[in-house]
């Protein structure tokens, strides 16, 4: 009887680093999941605003641009939420590229928040002064066109060139770890390069369709969020690591 209580205290032992693994796992592809379930709805209902230079002086559609602005604000959060989730697993590959995961994360999500201030500055403005007497119709335009250009200029800095930049951040570290299979991280650490390349050239004036190339980093975040939930991380290296940590007996084990 108390071979069994032994042996079942073992495993349970055992079990725990990678139980704890797998939360990690399930919260950090659950997070990029939810950048993706947030940011694509918030690009058709944000249309209205971003489309109609004057949505400023016109009847707007505020309800539907606030929800767009909502979803942004999720977006965000959940983008930081990544790299909070996966820095104590990934800085065990290299600490000095886990940290710039974990800022250029941050700087995509603060890039996000700005342009959301400017177009829900759009609302008030229209909400508070377009067609109140004495309002100047010509100016609410132009401004109203400063701050859809700001959140456009937003748009390339945030979702898009820190997203090259975090590809590459992230996509080393988990290739040379092999947390996940190195088909997901190469998808990124290409796209990444590609995504960095389009928005430098767009900056400089090329076409905005130059960001065609966003598709292989898009699928590297989705496959790598699906891979997370569904299977959590490979076994590896990382995770033997936190297996020795949590079960000491077995870490003198391996090691006599």
């Amino acid at each position: 009887m108390s071979t069994s209580a032994s042996a079942m205290t073992i495993i349970t032992a055992k079990r725990v680093p990678m139980d704890s693994l797998r939360k990690t796992a399930l919260i950090g592809g659950g997070l990029y999941l939810l950048t993706f379930i947030s940011s694509i709805p918030a690009v058709f209902l944000l249309a209205p605003v971003l489309d109609n230079p004057d949505y400023i002086i016109g009847s707007g559609s505020d309800t539907q641009v606030l929800l767009g602005c909502f979803l942004d604000l999720i977006n965000a959060f959940a983008c930081i939420g990544t790299a909070v989730a996966l820095y104590p697993v990934v800085k065990r590959q290299n600490g000095s590229a886990a940290l710039g995961f974990v800022t250029s994360r941050v700087m995509e999500a603060a890039i996000i928040v700005i342009g959301v201030v400017s177009l829900l500055t759009v609302v008030t403005l229209r909400q508070d002064l377009a067609g109140t007497a004495g309002a100047d119709a010509a100016s609410l335009v132009t401004t109203g066109h400063s701050l859809v250009a700001t959140r456009n200029w937003t748009f390339l800095l945030g979702p898009d060139l820190m997203a090259g930049i975090n590809a590459l951040l992230l996509g080393s570290l988990m290739y040379r770890s092999r947390l996940v299979p190195r088909l997901i991280p190469t998808l990124g650490l290409i796209g990444g390069p590609l995504l960095i390349a389009a928005c430098t050239a767009i900056f400089f004036g090329a076409p905005s369709t130059a960001l065609i190339v966003v598709v292989p980093v898009a699928v590297w975040e989705f496959s790598l969020g699906v891979y997370l939930v569904v299977k959590g991380f490979k076994p590896c290296a990382i995770t033997a690591e936190f297996t020795a940590i949590a079960d000491p007996s077995a870490g003198r084990g391996a090691i006599a």
